[in-house]
């Protein structure tokens, strides 16, 4: 297949350091095999039109390859990557100005930050761990690559508070900001996005995505043993709060397809290529059919009622009570399931998705796509909630200590948070947090 960025030959100095202004462009490649409705969706809520549309999903599939082969390349150096609001510019931003070099030789924009993803990632392990004191007045916080901060967000009102529970997990300085919000995010229990399902003891919740033996779906779901109808199978593994995941097992007789419900029709899944932050991402969900809107940051933590949630992707998608669990995807790779979050689709709102490499990972499962069952590997970054899967010194259904250091395809790792196990599970099954060193 025939890719290729062009670099526009524009430059300029910006006060955070080195720029060159570049564009993604491609030949025909992920837009060809893109359903009609995907696009015409996309450019309902986009404000863009079908060909548009056609070539932003052309740009985002090149962006996501160079973003995960700059990341390899440049290592400790690396501090995020996003798109601008067309999704045809990648912006790549590294902490050592001399390997500007590397990132305009894949075509992307390079621009100088302060903090590494690593350092960034670092300081919100520090708010993760405060979690449970975060003020009534915190609804979440997040990684924020474009401003290279923590975003803390704050009620009107709880900016103080914000800031002084912030100081007490030991954030300083201009690594952390803080912003007004009037979210208040909740899990969407009781709904269904994408295909519905039965809960147990009642309600319903929405599959995910298929997977080899049944589906993934939302933690805040059920918890494991429960058993499900519509299909009928039981809840193998479920993570919440803390994680927001789950997997069902389903039982003989139930097909897991390659497919997500569009509202009407449905779409494939051909992979499960992470996004870069500024891409397009469309979700499934019963309530309001079939929405789309950009990624807006990664790694954002929220706090529900029922505890926070780390890890989560947050976006400017709306979503409404029925579709909680739902398939999110760019184009037609599976990004994940839906959380939870605030607002509605009639004046918007602000939705977090629970990425699926960290499911299929943490219950080492095989997504089905159009090509056949493939396996995810835990993408590259700083943080994960779970072992680093793969070959190396690290082994799975390795019970690892606290402080435990393993490596990983010619990277290091420290477990910041043990396996747990849970009653009739051996080895542990709950994951482990591992930063990235």
């Amino acid at each position: 297949m025939n890719r290729k960025l062009i670099a526009a030959a524009t430059a300029a100095v910006t006060a955070a350091g080195l720029t060159i202004a570049v564009a993604l462009t491609t030949s025909a490649t992920a837009a060809n095999t893109a359903d009609p409705a995907v696009l015409a969706a996309m450019a309902r809520d986009l404000g863009i039109s079908s060909e548009q549309a056609r070539e932003r999903l052309d740009a985002e599939k090149v962006a996501g390859e160079t973003d995960a082969a700059l990341k390899s390349r440049l290592g400790s150096a690396y501090a995020g990557s996003w798109l601008d609001s067309t999704g045809h510019t990648l912006t790549v931003a590294v902490t050592d100005p001399a390997l500007a070099s590397a990132v305009r030789s894949r075509g992307a924009v390079a621009t100088t930050a302060k903090h590494s993803a690593s350092a960034l990632d670092s300081a919100k392990i520090k708010l993760d761990a405060k979690a449970a004191t975060a003020p009534d007045a915190v609804p979440g916080w997040y990684v924020d690559v474009r401003t290279n901060k923590i975003v803390v967000l704050a009620h009107a009102g709880g900016e103080a508070q914000a800031k002084a529970w912030t100081a007490e997990a030991g954030l300083h300085g201009d690594i952390v900001a803080f912003e007004a919000s009037t979210e208040n995010p909740e899990p969407l229990i009781d709904i269904v996005g994408g295909n519905a399902y039965g809960l147990p003891g009642g309600g319903r919740c929405s599959i995910g995505f298929a997977v080899e033996g049944g589906f993934v779906t939302a933690g805040h779901c059920g918890a494991t043993g429960g058993r499900t109808s519509n299909p009928g199978g039981t809840i193998q593994g479920s993570s919440f709060p803390g994680n927001d995941y789950a997997w069902v097992r389903t039982d003989a007789g139930n097909t897991p397809r390659a497919l997500v419900n569009r509202y009407p029709g449905t779409v494939p899944v051909a992979g499960s290529q992470e996004a870069p932050v500024g891409a397009s991402v469309c979700r499934s969900g019963s309530t309001t059919g079939w929405r789309c809107g950009t990624i807006q940051q990664k790694n954002a933590s929220v706090t529900y009622p029922e505890g926070t949630i780390t890890g989560l992707t947050r976006t400017n998608a709306c979503a409404e009570p029925g579709d909680s669990g739902g398939s999110w995807l760019t184009g037609d790779q599976a990004q994940g399931v839906t959380s939870g979050g605030s607002g509605n689709c009639q004046t918007g709102g602000t939705i977090y998705f629970q990425p699926l490499a960290e499911i299929l990972q943490a219950y080492n499962l095989r997504l089905v796509t159009s090509a056949g069952p493939t396996t995810t590997t835990q993408p590259t970054g700083t943080t994960t909630t779970t072992p680093p899967g793969g070959g190396g010194s690290w082994a799975p259904y390795t019970n690892y200590g606290d402080g435990a250091q393993v490596t990983y395809g010619g990277a290091s790792y420290r477990i910041i948070q043990p396996h747990t196990s849970v009653p009739g599970w051996e080895p542990p099954n709950t994951p482990a947090l591992w930063q990235r060193l």
